[in-house]
């Protein structure tokens, strides 16, 4: 059931996700020149403190943020080009908002959010969503045309090439995972992860498929191959905390 709603949110943030998202955005976005200037990120309307709900949560906000941030001009340049900004019923306060919140919409390939019934809705997210959503045949048409002039078949071929070389290079370096001893014991990660098919070998240059060795110099820390991150962060032991990606 837990790694259920794990997927669930993953496709389906809940608003307190898209609100520290944008909350962090708006501490690390790019400032432009002022004769450059043309979508404005006024000041912070909203509250600068970050309340996450769990781990989860606050993994899923520094991922959208810095999403959100890799993709910035290509962002502003869809909101412009569709003429969805400037929009007098979103003030520039809320600027970061709507720009993680169109990151998801087009990474979702436009398609409505999922609403969870148990969640507290957040006024401004709401708002901004449902008017970015009126607005999804504008902002789609926007993206490909960005697409057609930078002859680009994904997103991601639009990025510079030297970001493009440090995102290869981070997907190819080994996942660290630490044991949460306050939860559970070595022995029960290493019978729970027999039981799902790994092996433990002895060093990171045998890792290789469904491994996983221990870290030389820390006893409670586990590395695994860079290949495996969603299936690992999908295993119970992800759900209940017990293991903790690094």
């Amino acid at each position: 059931e837990k790694r259920t709603m794990t997927l669930m949110e993953k496709n389906s943030y809940h608003d307190s996700v898209y609100i520290n998202a944008a909350k962090i955005f708006q501490g690390i976005h790019t400032e432009k020149p002022k004769d450059r200037v043309l979508v404005r990120y006024g000041g912070d309307s909203l509250s600068p403190m970050l309340t996450f709900k769990d781990e989860y949560s606050q993994r899923v906000s520094y991922e959208l943020a810095f999403n959100a941030l890799k993709y910035q001009d290509l962002l502003e340049e869809i909101l412009l080009d569709s003429c969805v900004y400037p929009c007098q019923s979103i003030p520039d306060e809320l600027t970061s908002l709507l720009v993680v919140m169109l990151y998801d919409l087009q990474d979702r390939k436009f398609q409505a959010r999922e609403i969870f019934d148990e969640e507290e809705p957040v006024a401004e997210v709401r708002e901004t969503e449902h008017y970015l959503y009126s607005c999804r045949t504008k902002l789609a048409a926007a993206l490909a045309r960005c697409r057609i002039k930078h002859d680009a078949l994904s997103i991601e071929s639009i990025l510079p090439e030297t970001i493009r070389e440090q995102e290869q290079r981070a997907s190819a370096l080994p996942l660290c995972v630490w044991i949460n001893t306050f939860k559970v014991s070595l022995q029960d990660v290493f019978t729970d992860l027999k039981n799902k098919g790994f092996t433990r070998v002895e060093s990171v240059s045998d890792l290789d498929g469904y491994t996983y060795c221990m870290d030389q110099h820390c006893h409670d820390v586990l590395v695994f191959p860079s290949s495996f991150k969603e299936e690992l962060l999908n295993l119970d032991l992800f759900a209940d905390c017990k293991l903790l990606l690094q």
